[in-house]
C-alpha cells in the first residue's frame, strides 16, 4: 500500500497507467508444477529443492527461457512426497509457436533439458504437443499482495470452467496491473484481467484489449506490434514480426513491424510521464509513472 493506504493496483488503475510495453521478456516459458507456499522469489523460496532451483536458474540464464512455478487453483498443500508434476514448455515466436507438456516425478529431471535449444525454438525437447492454449494467472501474494487478492478469485472461476487450461503462477512482472496473466504459447501478457477477458482469451486467442505485449519482443517492440495490430485490425497472432528496433537519441525508438504478406510499418515509440508519483508495487516508495506509447504508425512498403 502507499502512504494513503491504496494498494498499487488500485493506484495504477486510477491514473489509467498504460499497459502496453510492460510484458516480461521471454522467447520461451518453462512452467513447473510446485504445490505448497511460494515466497517472494518463488523459485528459491518454495518447497522446490534448493539445489534444483539454483540449477534451473543457472541453466535458463541468457537462453530466453523464463522459468515459472504453477499450481492448481484452490487448496494446494505440499504433502512432501514424490508425486507427478505437470510441466509445460512453450515457444512464443510468431509462426513458430508451440506448447509441449510432460509429467515428472522429480523436478531434477528437468536439469537435462537443453535450455539453449528451447530458447531458440526447437520443438520436441520436453513432451507431447498441446494444441489448446494455456492461461497462467499470477497469484504470488508474497511478491505483491495485489496478485493474490485480485488473481485468485479469477483463476478459480476460470479453472472451474476450463480445467487444466488455467493455472496459478508465480511472478510475471507488473504487480500494479493485477490480475496479470500470460497466454501460452504466444506469450501475450495481460493486465487487469477479468473473467470475461480470460474466457475470451481461451476461446478466441490473443486479443489487443488490456494486452501488455508479447514477451517475444522488447518493450518498444511490444508497443509497436500492438499499435500495428490495432491500426490494421490484425487478428492473426502469427502475422506480425518486429524486425528492427532503432534508438532515436532523445526521442525514443523507431520500430519496424513486418507482416507475413509483405507489408511493413514504421512505428515511432516514445516515453511519457503518466503521473508524478505512484508505487510500482505494494510496499515500494512512490516514483514517477513513465509509460511507452506509439505516437505514429506509418506504412513503409
Amino acid at each position: 500500500m502507499n502512504e494513503n493506504g491504496a494498494r498499487c493496483a488500485a493506484v495504477s488503475e486510477a491514473i489509467e497507467e498504460p499497459l502496453a510495453g510492460t510484458s516480461a521478456a521471454a522467447k520461451a516459458w518453462l512452467a513447473l508444477e510446485q504445490p505448497g507456499p511460494w515466497g517472494r522469489d518463488a523459485l528459491s523460496a518454495s518447497h522446490l529443492d534448493h539445489v534444483v532451483a539454483r540449477e534451473l536458474a543457472a541453466l535458463s540464464a541468457g537462453t530466453g527461457v523464463r522459468v515459472v512455478l504453477i499450481r492448481r487453483p484452490g487448496n494446494h498443500p505440499d504433502r512432501h512426497r514424490p508425486t507427478p508434476r505437470t510441466v509445460y514448455l512453450a515457444h512464443t515466436a510468431p509462426g513458430r509457436t508451440w506448447l509441449e507438456r510432460t509429467s515428472v516425478t522429480d523436478p531434477k529431471e528437468l536439469l537435462g533439458l537443453d535450455f539453449s535449444r528451447a530458447g531458440a525454438g526447437e520443438p520436441g525437447l520436453l513432451g507431447t504437443p498441446v494444441s489448446e492454449s494455456l492461461l497462467l494467472v499470477c497469484t504470488n501474494g508474497r511478491r505483491d499482495v495485489c496478485c493474490a487478492l485480485r488473481g485468485r478469485p479469477i483463476v478459480a472461476d476460470l479453472a472451474a470452467v476450463h480445467g487444466d487450461r488455467v493455472w496459478e503462477c508465480t511472478h510475471i512482472g507488473g504487480h500494479r496491473f493485477a490480475p496479470t496473466a500470460v497466454l501460452l504459447p504466444t506469450g501475450y501478457s495481460y493486465g487487469r484481467l477479468t473473467n470475461e477477458l480470460g474466457t475470451r482469451l481461451l476461446t478466441e486467442g490473443p486479443l489487443v484489449a488490456r494486452c501488455r505485449g508479447r514477451s517475444t519482443w522488447s518493450p518498444p517492440g511490444q508497443v509497436a506490434e500492438l499499435a500495428v495490430r490495432s491500426a490494421v485490425d490484425e487478428q492473426d497472432p502469427d502475422a506480425l514480426w518486429v524486425t528492427a528496433t532503432d534508438d532515436l537519441p532523445g526521442s525514443g525508438w523507431l520500430v519496424t513491424v513486418s507482416h507475413v504478406d509483405g507489408r511493413a510499418w514504421r512505428v515511432a515509440v516514445t516515453e511519457r510521464e503518466v503521473a508524478a508519483s505512484r508505487p510500482a508495487s505494494c510496499g515500494k516508495a512512490p516514483a514517477p509513472a513513465v509509460a511507452l506509447e506509439a505516437v505514429s504508425v506509418r506504412a513503409w512498403r
